[in-house]
């Protein structure tokens, strides 16, 4: 594929136009706006007789977290992570003239601007204004003002999530112009998709806090199973859905978490586990395990612990994980498959020795 040809200089002053004030980070212009398990936020487009000021920002609806914080779903592939970074629109032709010459004069101006650095900025004022273009990047006139209404500028934005700088930085192309209704041109895989909002859905889904019912609960004895299970009712599934909505361009994307198995972790290596594997499978009535009643005490649990070895003063930390299957579904009919998600809480477990009394 073939990436637009800038020059080093005109690409140093690109960083430093959008240093100074147009890059897309945060909640700021096309960045993120969370939302909440009771429904998200909403930021809708719109224009006036100065043209459409909306700027593209992701809203978030169902189970996520609040806030724009991460959401607890750990992808079991550990190769796999949501996009450090996109492209998304951000304004309309007037106003985008407003904000680019704006800070391309400023920087132009400022003390010291001057040799390399100034006849980038001059050049990246060019592109805008005189139609100066490069390879697979057409240049504009005044800025397409002349189109305003029939389109939009999109720019890069940061996934503020992602902890890798020079990641979260990877999308530096020049803003570029996308007529309504249009595809992004293709040398800008970034462009905001159906899949990178389920990504991102997927990133900031919140599951439910789930604690396994134990039987004996709390206090176990050594060499005694230990029932594990979890009632039906917990695994429901979860969705969370990403979406922009802007003149000219709307697209969403619903990501859905399903519960399938239960992982046991002892807490401690004198422990056995059912089965074996310590993962227990969801069953036909979407419960796990079992629950232990009355008559049940000479049996193996299907779902269980038995610690062959007291916990002394203190407990050990079970930790019950759930394994989520997720997929998506988005606009246009788009869909698949993404990591499986896990998800897990711990709980202490107290192993006492049975006291045996002697006559």
């Amino acid at each position: 594929m073939t990436k637009p040809r800038l020059t080093s200089a005109v690409t140093g002053a690109v960083v430093l136009t959008l240093a100074f004030g147009l890059t897309l980070t945060g909640t700021a212009y096309a960045g993120e706006i969370p939302g909440n398990t009771e429904g998200g936020m909403e930021q809708s487009g719109g224009k006036d007789d100065g043209g459409i000021y909306a700027t593209a920002r992701i809203t978030y609806s169902g189970s996520v977290a609040a806030n724009g914080s991460k959401g607890n779903v750990t992808s079991a592939d550990v190769n796999w992570t949501p996009p450090p970074c996109w492209y998304a629109p951000y304004l309309g032709a007037k106003d985008f003239k407003k904000k680019m010459s704006g800070d391309i004069e400023s920087q132009m101006n400022a003390p010291g601007m001057g040799g390399h650095a100034g006849a980038a900025l001059s050049e990246l004022k060019r592109h805008y204004e005189d139609e100066y273009g490069w390879t697979d990047t057409p240049g504009y006139k005044d800025y397409n003002v002349d189109k305003d209404g029939e389109g939009m500028f999109w720019a890069a934005v940061e996934n503020p999530n992602e902890p890798d700088l020079l990641k979260r930085n990877s999308c530096n192309d020049l803003p570029f112009w996308v007529d309504n209704g249009e595809a992004p041109p293709p040398q800008y895989e970034e462009a905001i998709t159906p899949e990178i909002l389920a990504a991102l859905a997927y990133q900031h889904m919140q599951l439910p806090d789930t604690e396994v019912s134990l039987a004996p609960e709390q206090t176990t004895k050594v060499n005694l199973p230990t029932w594990a299970w979890l009632d039906k009712a917990v695994f429901d599934d979860v969705q969370a859905t990403a979406a922009i909505n802007v003149p000219g361009f709307n697209i969403e994307a619903t990501t859905t978490a399903r519960p399938v198995s239960l992982t046991l972790e002892p807490g401690t290596d004198d422990a056995v586990t059912y089965p074996a594997s310590g993962e227990c499978t969801i069953n036909e009535d979407d419960s796990i395990g079992e629950p232990y009643a009355r008559g049940k005490a000479d049996r193996t649990p299907p779902c269980g612990i038995t610690y062959l070895r007291s916990s002394g003063d203190g407990t050990y930390n079970l930790q019950a994980t759930i394994t989520w299957d997720i997929s998506w579904t988005g606009t246009g009919g788009a869909g698949g498959d993404l990591p499986d998600g896990t998800f897990g809480n711990d709980q202490a477990v107290t192993v006492q020795e049975i006291q045996a009394v002697n006559r």
